[in-house]
């Protein structure tokens, strides 16, 4: 591939783990003993609106977990969310010095509730790669809906096909294919990094 001028990234299930997925979920049922149908109604309901910023961490909760009372508290159950992320293996060191020997920037374009995206970045270095964060909960908005991808362009101020893009669920994929991206699924280190150590950047 030639004229690549920018990366764009996935976070979570990429560089880092799903902090909030539903393996997280099925433990939090289990350490603080929730009803898990209400729950996970619950949660379908108002994790979109949290993940695109219509709600803060605390009024989620409020919604999802302290509808009733509970003998455990909100900065218990946080504590929880936030211990559930965790860095995959090799990709995120590895990526620090592919921008540094390439000069390519990277972007991320992320779904995530802004106390989780807020957190992840300062707790994990994100800046050391990234030049800046299309994240749902900044802007309203989330993949697989193609604005996210639509703006992310229109702030890097770059066309689809001079840019890659990584994430680890197909249907994002295929979004960003039909935009024009050069875009594949992540299903692991050693291959997304075969992927992009074979760009040549003119």
């Amino acid at each position: 591939m030639t004229n690549i001028k920018l990366l764009f990234l996935d976070i979570g299930g990429v560089l880092l783990s799903d902090g909030w997925n539903h393996k997280s979920r099925m433990l939090a049922i289990e350490k603080f003993d929730l009803e898990p149908i209400q729950f996970q109604k619950d949660h379908s309901v108002a994790f979109t609106l949290f993940e695109n910023g219509k709600l803060t961490l605390d009024q989620y909760l409020d919604c999802v977990v302290f509808n009733t009372e509970r003998s455990f508290t909100k900065e218990d159950f946080k504590q929880f969310m936030f211990s559930r992320t965790t860095e995959l293996p090799d990709f995120l060191p590895w990526l620090a010095e592919w921008k540094k020997r390439t000069g390519i920037k990277i972007f991320s374009i992320n779904n995530e509730g802004k106390e989780f995206n807020d957190y992840r970045i300062k707790k994990f270095n994100l800046h050391q790669v990234f030049d800046a964060f299309i994240s749902s909960c900044e802007v309203g908005f989330s993949k697989p809906d193609p604005s996210i991808f639509k703006l992310a362009l229109g702030i890097a101020q770059e066309e689809a096909q001079h840019c890659m893009y990584f994430d680890d669920r197909a249907i994002h994929v295929s979004i960003a294919k039909q935009l024009g991206f050069n875009a594949f699924v992540h299903k692991g280190f050693e291959e997304s990094k075969t992927i992009l150590e074979s760009i040549n950047k003119s």
